[in-house]
């Protein structure tokens, strides 16, 4: 692992960052901007829970610290259509927190979140599921895109 920080400390930092960059920029207001917040907000639990639920489940590992303790690669369900939802439900909610408090700075943060999160925590996982599941794992990275 390149990191060791846990990716919901990871989206906490960068929520916080959100939220407190928003006096730095002009305040750009959308209409319907509280829907638009909520939905995004929604979409992003649901998208993480129906994957922790399925790693439940499966009874493999929800640590992303530790993913050479996976014991079965998950592919149904929400992972039939990205292979990292728990991370992209994540984005999701970031997406939200700049919705409501900080829309360009949110922008530009969601986008630093998901590159940090593809570099440090997916590639090493990447890396950890080919070492595991070889070639199932090179099977569904063809069939399945790493965020959407």
């Amino acid at each position: 692992m390149e990191t060791k920080i846990p990716p919901p400390i990871v989206t906490l930092i960068f929520g916080l960052a959100i939220y407190f960059s928003r006096e730095m920029l002009p305040v750009v207001e959308i209409q319907h901007s509280s829907y638009l917040g909520v939905l995004l907000l929604l979409i992003g639990f649901f998208v993480l829970i129906s994957a922790v639920r399925l790693f439940r489940k499966d009874n493999t590992t929800v640590n992303p610290l530790s993913p050479d303790q996976a014991t079965k690669l998950v592919t149904d369900g929400i992972f039939k259509y990205t292979r990292n939802p728990m991370y992209l439900g994540m984005a999701f909610i970031l997406g939200s927190i700049s919705v409501f408090y900080n829309l360009l700075g949110g922008i530009f943060l969601v986008a630093l979140f998901c590159a940090y999160i593809t570099k440090f925590q997916i590639i090493p996982e990447e890396r950890a599921m080919q070492d595991l599941f070889s070639h199932d794992f090179e099977k569904y990275t063809k069939s399945t895109r790493r965020w959407i």
